[in-house]
Protein backbone atom coordinates (compact mmCIF):
# COMPACT_ATOMS: atom_id res chain seq x y z
CA UNK A 1 0.00 0.00 0.00
CA UNK A 2 0.85 3.24 -0.84
CA UNK A 3 3.04 4.81 2.44
CA UNK A 4 3.82 1.59 3.43
CA UNK A 5 6.64 1.55 5.43
CA UNK A 6 9.08 -1.20 4.90
CA UNK A 7 10.40 -3.03 8.26
CA UNK A 8 14.40 -3.73 8.05
CA UNK A 9 15.49 -6.88 10.60
CA UNK A 10 18.18 -6.79 12.23
CA UNK A 11 20.75 -9.90 13.17
CA UNK A 12 19.33 -9.55 16.96
CA UNK A 13 15.37 -9.83 15.54
CA UNK A 14 16.24 -13.39 13.32
CA UNK A 15 18.23 -14.81 16.17
CA UNK A 16 15.36 -14.11 18.50
CA UNK A 17 13.35 -16.09 16.59
CA UNK A 18 15.57 -19.02 15.84
CA UNK A 19 16.15 -18.99 19.87
CA UNK A 20 11.86 -19.80 19.92
CA UNK A 21 12.81 -22.88 17.66
CA UNK A 22 14.97 -24.08 19.58
CA UNK A 23 16.35 -22.67 22.43
CA UNK A 24 19.94 -22.71 23.28
CA UNK A 25 19.15 -24.44 27.16
CA UNK A 26 18.66 -27.90 24.91
CA UNK A 27 22.13 -27.93 23.84
CA UNK A 28 24.82 -30.30 24.97
CA UNK A 29 27.38 -28.54 27.50
CA UNK A 30 30.04 -29.46 25.14
CA UNK A 31 28.17 -27.47 22.10
CA UNK A 32 29.04 -24.09 21.00
CA UNK A 33 25.30 -22.67 19.77
CA UNK A 34 23.73 -18.96 18.65
CA UNK A 35 25.56 -16.04 17.05
CA UNK A 36 29.44 -17.15 16.18
CA UNK A 37 30.13 -13.79 14.50
CA UNK A 38 28.58 -10.67 13.68
CA UNK A 39 26.72 -7.65 14.67
CA UNK A 40 23.49 -7.75 16.05
CA UNK A 41 22.11 -4.59 14.98
CA UNK A 42 23.11 -5.38 11.47
CA UNK A 43 20.13 -5.10 8.92
CA UNK A 44 19.73 -8.52 7.28
CA UNK A 45 18.08 -8.74 3.85
CA UNK A 46 19.02 -11.83 2.87
CA UNK A 47 19.62 -15.04 4.72
CA UNK A 48 21.01 -18.09 3.40
CA UNK A 49 20.31 -21.60 5.41
CA UNK A 50 22.92 -24.99 5.43
CA UNK A 51 23.69 -28.15 7.36
CA UNK A 52 27.37 -27.49 7.12
CA UNK A 53 29.28 -24.04 7.72
CA UNK A 54 31.85 -24.80 5.13
CA UNK A 55 33.70 -22.58 2.95
CA UNK A 56 31.73 -23.87 0.06
CA UNK A 57 28.42 -22.27 2.22
CA UNK A 58 30.14 -19.23 2.88
CA UNK A 59 30.93 -18.66 -0.60
CA UNK A 60 27.30 -19.44 -1.65
CA UNK A 61 26.11 -16.85 0.52
CA UNK A 62 29.04 -14.17 -0.39
CA UNK A 63 27.63 -14.46 -3.79
CA UNK A 64 23.84 -13.72 -3.01
CA UNK A 65 25.04 -10.60 -1.36
CA UNK A 66 23.74 -12.34 1.96
CA UNK A 67 23.66 -11.02 5.04
CA UNK A 68 23.50 -13.96 7.69
CA UNK A 69 24.29 -17.69 7.22
CA UNK A 70 22.29 -19.74 9.22
CA UNK A 71 24.00 -23.35 10.07
CA UNK A 72 23.13 -26.74 11.77
CA UNK A 73 26.70 -27.74 12.41
CA UNK A 74 28.79 -24.88 14.24
CA UNK A 75 31.02 -22.42 12.38
CA UNK A 76 33.19 -22.59 15.20
CA UNK A 77 33.31 -25.78 17.02
CA UNK A 78 36.61 -26.67 19.66
CA UNK A 79 39.20 -24.37 20.77
CA UNK A 80 40.13 -21.60 18.48
CA UNK A 81 43.41 -19.49 19.30
CA UNK A 82 43.20 -17.40 16.17
CA UNK A 83 41.45 -16.76 12.89
CA UNK A 84 43.91 -16.79 10.14
CA UNK A 85 43.77 -17.54 6.64
CA UNK A 86 46.31 -20.59 7.77
CA UNK A 87 43.10 -22.68 8.65
CA UNK A 88 39.48 -23.21 7.60
CA UNK A 89 37.77 -22.06 10.59
CA UNK A 90 39.91 -18.88 10.22
CA UNK A 91 39.36 -18.34 6.26
CA UNK A 92 35.41 -18.57 6.98
CA UNK A 93 35.69 -16.14 9.77
CA UNK A 94 37.83 -13.46 7.81
CA UNK A 95 35.76 -13.89 4.59
CA UNK A 96 32.31 -13.51 6.72
CA UNK A 97 34.22 -10.44 8.55
CA UNK A 98 35.14 -8.84 5.19
CA UNK A 99 31.86 -9.15 3.77
CA UNK A 100 29.75 -8.04 6.96
CA UNK A 101 28.04 -11.37 7.36
CA UNK A 102 26.77 -12.32 10.72
CA UNK A 103 26.33 -17.01 10.91
CA UNK A 104 24.25 -18.45 13.66
CA UNK A 105 24.36 -21.71 14.21
CA UNK A 106 21.51 -24.04 15.91
CA UNK A 107 23.54 -27.94 16.63
CA UNK A 108 22.67 -30.20 19.42
CA UNK A 109 19.39 -27.89 20.44
CA UNK A 110 17.91 -28.08 17.55
CA UNK A 111 18.58 -31.76 17.53
CA UNK A 112 16.72 -31.95 20.52
CA UNK A 113 14.03 -29.38 20.89
CA UNK A 114 10.73 -30.61 20.61
CA UNK A 115 9.60 -30.21 16.57
CA UNK A 116 12.77 -30.13 15.69
CA UNK A 117 15.39 -32.71 13.92
CA UNK A 118 14.35 -35.79 16.21
CA UNK A 119 10.80 -35.16 15.85
CA UNK A 120 10.97 -34.45 12.19
CA UNK A 121 13.11 -37.39 11.05
CA UNK A 122 10.94 -39.74 13.44
CA UNK A 123 7.56 -38.25 11.33
CA UNK A 124 9.48 -39.04 8.43
CA UNK A 125 10.13 -42.33 9.06
CA UNK A 126 6.15 -42.83 10.20
CA UNK A 127 7.56 -44.04 13.63
CA UNK A 128 4.23 -43.98 16.44
CA UNK A 129 4.88 -44.00 20.32
CA UNK A 130 7.89 -42.33 20.05
CA UNK A 131 10.48 -41.77 23.07
CA UNK A 132 13.93 -40.20 23.24
CA UNK A 133 16.70 -42.53 22.53
CA UNK A 134 18.67 -40.46 25.01
CA UNK A 135 17.29 -37.86 27.29
CA UNK A 136 18.86 -35.38 28.10
CA UNK A 137 17.10 -31.95 29.17
CA UNK A 138 13.15 -31.49 30.72
CA UNK A 139 12.44 -34.97 29.09
CA UNK A 140 13.13 -34.52 25.60
CA UNK A 141 16.40 -35.94 24.22
CA UNK A 142 18.88 -36.88 21.25
CA UNK A 143 17.28 -39.42 18.54
CA UNK A 144 13.88 -41.43 18.83
CA UNK A 145 12.72 -45.04 19.86
CA UNK A 146 9.43 -45.79 18.37
CA UNK A 147 6.95 -48.30 16.29
CA UNK A 148 6.80 -48.56 12.13
CA UNK A 149 3.07 -48.61 11.29
CA UNK A 150 3.71 -52.28 10.13
CA UNK A 151 6.98 -54.86 9.96
CA UNK A 152 9.04 -54.24 7.14
CA UNK A 153 12.49 -56.56 6.19
CA UNK A 154 15.81 -55.03 6.95
CA UNK A 155 15.94 -54.68 3.16
CA UNK A 156 12.43 -53.39 2.88
CA UNK A 157 13.40 -50.69 5.69
CA UNK A 158 16.61 -49.89 4.19
CA UNK A 159 14.72 -48.23 1.23
CA UNK A 160 12.16 -46.53 3.59
CA UNK A 161 14.96 -45.01 4.71
CA UNK A 162 16.54 -43.56 1.47
CA UNK A 163 12.92 -42.88 -0.29
CA UNK A 164 12.35 -41.22 2.96
CA UNK A 165 15.25 -39.02 2.94
CA UNK A 166 15.96 -38.80 -0.84
CA UNK A 167 19.06 -40.28 -0.69
CA UNK A 168 21.22 -42.08 -3.29
CA UNK A 169 22.20 -45.25 -1.12
CA UNK A 170 22.66 -46.30 2.77
CA UNK A 171 24.12 -49.11 4.12
CA UNK A 172 23.12 -52.01 5.83
CA UNK A 173 25.05 -53.76 8.57
CA UNK A 174 25.25 -57.00 9.61
CA UNK A 175 21.07 -59.20 10.02
CA UNK A 176 19.38 -61.13 7.20
CA UNK A 177 18.15 -59.21 4.37
CA UNK A 178 14.74 -61.55 5.04
CA UNK A 179 14.40 -59.98 8.94
CA UNK A 180 11.35 -58.48 9.95
CA UNK A 181 11.64 -55.37 12.13
CA UNK A 182 9.05 -52.77 13.62
CA UNK A 183 10.42 -51.63 16.99
CA UNK A 184 13.52 -49.03 15.68
CA UNK A 185 16.06 -46.54 16.73
CA UNK A 186 16.71 -43.35 14.35
CA UNK A 187 19.31 -41.08 15.52
CA UNK A 188 19.86 -38.38 12.71
CA UNK A 189 23.82 -37.13 12.55
CA UNK A 190 26.50 -39.70 14.65
CA UNK A 191 24.99 -41.84 16.65
CA UNK A 192 28.11 -44.75 17.33
CA UNK A 193 27.80 -43.82 21.06
CA UNK A 194 24.29 -44.00 21.18
CA UNK A 195 24.18 -47.56 19.98
CA UNK A 196 23.89 -49.71 23.39
CA UNK A 197 21.46 -47.14 24.23
CA UNK A 198 19.01 -48.91 21.38
CA UNK A 199 19.96 -51.80 22.21
CA UNK A 200 18.95 -51.12 25.73
CA UNK A 201 15.77 -49.63 24.58
CA UNK A 202 14.42 -52.90 22.87
CA UNK A 203 15.15 -51.61 18.96
CA UNK A 204 15.56 -54.36 16.45
CA UNK A 205 17.37 -52.31 13.87
CA UNK A 206 19.24 -48.89 14.40
CA UNK A 207 19.07 -46.14 11.71
CA UNK A 208 21.98 -43.28 11.81
CA UNK A 209 25.27 -42.23 10.76
CA UNK A 210 28.58 -42.21 11.00
CA UNK A 211 28.30 -45.85 13.24
CA UNK A 212 31.94 -47.36 11.10
CA UNK A 213 32.71 -51.17 10.80
CA UNK A 214 33.41 -52.41 14.51
CA UNK A 215 30.76 -50.39 16.12
CA UNK A 216 27.95 -51.64 13.49
CA UNK A 217 29.15 -55.09 13.88
CA UNK A 218 29.28 -55.21 17.35
CA UNK A 219 25.75 -53.60 17.44
CA UNK A 220 24.79 -56.55 15.27
CA UNK A 221 26.96 -59.27 16.85
CA UNK A 222 24.46 -58.05 19.89
CA UNK A 223 21.42 -58.70 17.72
CA UNK A 224 20.53 -55.46 16.27
CA UNK A 225 21.14 -54.63 12.45
CA UNK A 226 22.48 -50.94 11.74
CA UNK A 227 21.45 -48.54 8.60
CA UNK A 228 23.76 -45.93 8.51
CA UNK A 229 22.49 -43.35 6.40
CA UNK A 230 25.42 -41.19 6.64
CA UNK A 231 25.20 -37.59 9.10
CA UNK A 232 24.78 -35.10 6.07
CA UNK A 233 22.21 -37.92 5.02
CA UNK A 234 19.35 -37.92 8.28
CA UNK A 235 20.22 -34.60 9.06
CA UNK A 236 19.96 -32.49 5.81
CA UNK A 237 16.19 -32.09 6.32
CA UNK A 238 17.46 -29.26 9.18
CA UNK A 239 17.68 -26.82 5.60
CA UNK A 240 14.32 -26.56 4.13
CA UNK A 241 12.87 -26.60 7.56
CA UNK A 242 14.81 -24.08 9.09
CA UNK A 243 13.74 -21.97 5.75
CA UNK A 244 10.75 -22.28 5.46
CA UNK A 245 10.04 -21.86 9.20
CA UNK A 246 12.11 -18.49 8.53
CA UNK A 247 9.86 -17.51 5.10
CA UNK A 248 6.77 -18.20 7.58
CA UNK A 249 8.06 -15.68 10.40
CA UNK A 250 9.81 -13.26 7.80
CA UNK A 251 7.16 -13.18 5.06
CA UNK A 252 8.82 -10.26 2.75
CA UNK A 253 10.74 -8.74 5.10
CA UNK A 254 13.78 -11.00 3.45
CA UNK A 255 14.98 -13.33 0.92
CA UNK A 256 15.57 -16.87 1.91
CA UNK A 257 18.10 -19.13 0.04
CA UNK A 258 18.80 -22.77 0.65
CA UNK A 259 21.69 -24.59 0.76
CA UNK A 260 21.02 -27.47 -2.35
CA UNK A 261 21.22 -30.82 -1.47
CA UNK A 262 24.78 -32.76 -1.79
CA UNK A 263 25.64 -35.95 -0.69
CA UNK A 264 29.56 -35.24 0.72
CA UNK A 265 30.21 -39.09 -0.64
CA UNK A 266 29.63 -40.72 -3.30
CA UNK A 267 29.56 -44.15 -4.07
CA UNK A 268 31.50 -46.21 -7.42
CA UNK A 269 31.74 -49.60 -8.37
CA UNK A 270 33.69 -51.84 -11.17
CA UNK A 271 31.24 -50.08 -13.52
CA UNK A 272 31.99 -46.58 -12.47
CA UNK A 273 30.16 -44.03 -10.35
CA UNK A 274 26.58 -45.09 -8.91
CA UNK A 275 23.74 -42.04 -7.99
Amino acid sequence: AAGRKETIMTVEEICEYLEELAPARYACSWDNVGLMIGRKKQEVHRIYVSLDASEEAAEAAAELNCDLLVTHHPLIFGELHAATDATPTGRKLLMLAERGMSCFSMHTNFDIAPGCMADLAAERMGLRNCRPLEETCEGEGLGRVGELPDFLTCSELCERVRNCFGLPHVVLYGGNENVRVRRIALLPGSGRGEAGLALKAGAAAYITGDMGHHAALEAYENGMPVIDAGHYGLEWIFVPFVADFLRDRLGEEAEIHEAPFHMPAAVYSAGGKQE
